[in-house]
């Protein structure tokens, strides 16, 4: 059985916690391998919606372990809060692990998050201020406080004192606020006897599974564009959600994986600040936002709503090496006479195919278009890609030509259950 990593081949939200929610059903691990709280996953069950942020999606299916590896920051308070949340909801979140290497997000960087799009002014990266950015940095910058910490108390306080003679004086000068090392301290050390029982030693875990013949999801957070080396820079987030970020976020080196999927709307969305070459700014766009219900899962914050770009499907097929693309929210377009589709750039005259490196010709960029005919037959009871309207067949074969991967399955509703399979993902 294979090992699987499903990532974004746009800039997020393009429906990851289904695509792994449905894989769920059928492996026996499912790993989050970056990001935080600031990534959210909408996953619908028997019409009931559930909003995952910290969690992986593999929480919501019996019989599957899910996993919070390395490469993750946690919130501990968001953490025990979401835990809580589902069981209330009746959801069993006993097989829930972590890794002892994933770092904290302290309080201070939260406040750290704001202090920084503040000094960015109009420059700011329209982050979801969660703290995320600055506990990367703080990793990077290696005085980070990692899951392990809590359980050597002398060595936790002592890394929180050295953090903040560095960060008091820029919040104290910015905010006017500051934090007690000892009550910092004494907060995250609240969580330790919660945390002991779910503690995992991940790397270990997943690869001897893999020599089992088990099954392992990687379920990546934000996505390609959003990458802190291969995304629209510095409008990204702080860790690598490529393919690639799957193995250091877990442990599991890259010989041992066997698909790689990347997970695209019909359309596409952004969230923050950055460029978008196919935004839209009239009344298709506010039509794409309402019907497709784009409102961030963490943040509630409006999408910026855009046709399918793909030059950013090429890119993300060439970056990540997709071996599959699923395709989300078809039924979204059901209704519009024709479907335009971003099939190059224009930079100044000049037609491109290819992503730019320079971000300051993706900022000028135009998109050139191809139109194609839609449909308006209801395609959410849709089974078998024989069902679709011929049209919406033909649209999905163009989007597969023109981003150079096979589009293995298409949703057409948020249901788990509504999704046509083409290809399964674990042969």
């Amino acid at each position: 059985m294979p090992a699987v990593i499903i990532v974004g081949a746009q800039w997020g939200d393009e429906g990851k916690g289904k695509a792994s929610d449905q894989l769920g059903t059928q492996v026996d691990y499912v790993v989050k391998y970056n990001g935080g709280n600031n990534a959210g996953h909408t996953v619908v069950v028997n019409g009931e919606k559930f909003a995952l942020h910290l969690l992986p999606a593999g929480i919501l299916t019996p019989n599957c372990t899910p996993v919070i590896a390395n490469g993750v920051v946690v919130d501990l308070e968001v953490l025990f809060q979401e835990i809580a949340q589902l069981e209330e909801r009746g959801i069993d979140t006993s097989r829930l692990r972590i890794s002892g290497n994933a770092h904290i997000i302290p309080s201070y960087n939260r406040k750290m998050d704001a202090v920084n799009e503040r000094m960015l002014g109009k420059r700011k990266i329209g982050t979801t201020g969660r703290g995320i950015g600055p506990t990367y940095a703080d990793k990077m910058n290696r005085i980070g406080l990692r899951i392990q910490d809590l359980f050597d108390p002398s060595i936790l306080r002592q890394k929180i004192e050295g953090v903040l003679a560095q960060k008091n004086p820029m919040l104290d000068e910015l905010l006017d606020e500051k934090f007690d090392v000892d009550t910092v301290t004494a907060e995250l050390l609240s969580y330790a006897d919660r945390v002991k029982p779910i503690l995992m030693n991940v790397t270990a875990e997943l690869n001897h599974a893999l020599d089992a013949g088990k099954t392992v999801v990687f379920e990546g957070g934000q996505a390609v564009m959003l990458d802190i080396d291969h995304g629209t820079y510095p409008f990204v987030t702080s860790s690598s959600c490529s393919a690639a970020g799957a193995c250091t976020g877990s442990g599991v080196g890259p010989a041992r994986i066997d698909r790689i999927v990347g997970v695209a709307k019909a359309y596409i969305t952004r969230v923050g600040e950055g460029p978008f070459p196919t935004e839209l700014f009239d009344a298709q766009g506010e039509r794409l936002r309402e019907v497709g219900g784009e409102y961030g899962t963490t943040t509630g914050r409006p999408r910026r709503c855009g046709w399918y770009d793909a030059v950013v499907a090429r890119y993300a097929t060439m970056v990540n090496s997709l071996t599959d693309i699923v395709i989300t929210k078809l039924d979204v377009l059901t209704g519009l006479e024709q479907i335009p589709v971003c099939v190059a750039y224009e930079i100044d005259g000049v037609r491109v195919e290819d992503m730019p490196e320079s971000q300051s010709d993706l900022h000028h960029a135009k998109p050139i278009y191809e139109y194609f005919p839609g449909w308006s037959e209801d395609i959410s009871h849709c089974r078998t890609f024989a069902d679709l309207p011929l049209n919406a067949q033909n649209y999905i074969l163009e989007l597969e030509r023109l981003s150079g991967c096979r589009i293995s399955s298409i949703g057409v509703g948020p249901d788990r259950a509504q999704t046509i399979v083409r290809t399964t993902l674990l042969d």
